[in-house]
């Protein structure tokens, strides 16, 4: 397996993999969002699996198990000698109360303070690579108070760059008003591909940074997925109530991959590979967030970065979608102008 080449990501003076190890199902059940039972020293092994094969970033957030999944990516790097540590991505924003399993989108200053602190702890790092705002707030506050907050962690060295996850254009602006948005983590993949519309051709603009995630839509798209296995998912794993894993959505998610499975096997690729791929062949995307809970599932997606798909895979994925009618946004990556 060739090594991932790394590229700048945006304007920061970080130089990234094209993919990047995903920590939300490393978090494991118990919490809203979670993703059943989990084995931490799996997951350790999925990391250390991962920088193996060139990857040089792990995204996480406190809000993936109640800090569990942050404890675990701490663990896992601490383990590694100093030269083959990756870079930490992590987040701020959900906050909970352990006697529920919810969170509150919370971006006050001074919470956005407290979150830093701790996952520092948990990361057992000095200083965080890549700080990102999960959600918008919910809490009234304006997001130029958090914003201004998130520049001030960096002016005090406790982070490096600050980006925002789930943001629109609009929420883009304002920020940019009170200091440069460093990066943008928004979903993308072949069921969400609404994304291109204004906020990739905002960002290159921008000159800010681009990671997705769920570029396998939770699964979905891996070619391991079943009914069956839908069925038999346990009740603290959120697919388990969600339209997309269940009826008559699954039926049409299912009937894609079959569609996609004869490309995916003429190019030589795993359909996990060939998902992700196809979120890097979009314009202004810096990399792909893959989630792995054990080294073979790293195995089965890290060949991604080596696959190029040329204008005839392109149209015949544009295909697949419109055939299967699922999902929205452009069904061909463009630049969106």
């Amino acid at each position: 397996m060739p090594m991932i080449s790394h590229r700048p990501l945006g304007r920061t003076q970080l130089q990234i993999s094209s993919l990047g190890l995903g920590a939300w199902a490393i978090g494991g059940g118990e919490w809203e969002g979670g993703w059943g039972h989990q084995d931490d020293d799996a997951s350790i092994e999925a990391i250390h699996r991962a920088v193996e094969h060139g990857v040089n970033w792990v995204d996480t957030a406190p809000a993936y198990g109640f800090g569990r999944a942050e404890e675990v990516v701490g663990r896992a790097v601490d383990k590694l000698p100093e030269a083959d540590r990756p870079l930490i991505f992590t987040k701020c924003g959900l906050v909970w109360e352990r006697e529920f399993t919810g969170f509150s989108n919370v971006l006050a200053p001074e919470s956005i303070r407290r979150e830093c602190e701790a996952s520092l702890r948990r990361l057992q790092v000095d200083t965080i690579d890549l700080y990102q705002i999960h959600w918008p707030s919910e809490d009234g506050t304006p997001v130029e108070d958090s914003w201004a907050t998130m520049a001030s962690l960096v002016d005090e060295g406790k982070v490096r760059f600050i980006g925002v996850s789930n943001f629109e254009v609009d929420l883009l602006e304002r920020c940019q008003a009170v200091r440069p948005v460093d990066t943008l983590q928004p979903q993308l993949n072949m069921l969400v591909r609404d994304v291109n519309d204004s906020t990739l051709p905002w960002c290159r603009a921008h000159g800010t940074g681009v990671i997705v995630y769920s570029p396998m839509a939770s699964g979905l798209l891996t070619g391991r997925f079943s009914a069956e296995r839908a069925a038999g998912l346990p009740e603290d794993d959120w697919r388990k109530h969600h339209p997309d894993f269940s009826g008559a959505g699954l039926a049409r998610n299912l009937d894609l991959v079959e569609r996609l499975r004869p490309l995916a096997e003429g190019l030589g690729c795993t359909l996990p590979e060939l998902a992700v791929a196809w979120t890097l062949a979009w314009p202004g995307v810096h990399g792909a967030i893959a989630g792995a809970r054990n080294a073979e599932q790293v195995d089965g997606w890290v060949g991604a970065a080596a696959v190029e798909l040329g204008p005839s895979e392109l149209d015949a994925i544009a295909e697949a979608l419109e055939a299967g009618d699922v999902g929205s946004g452009p069904r061909r990556p463009h630049g969106g102008e």
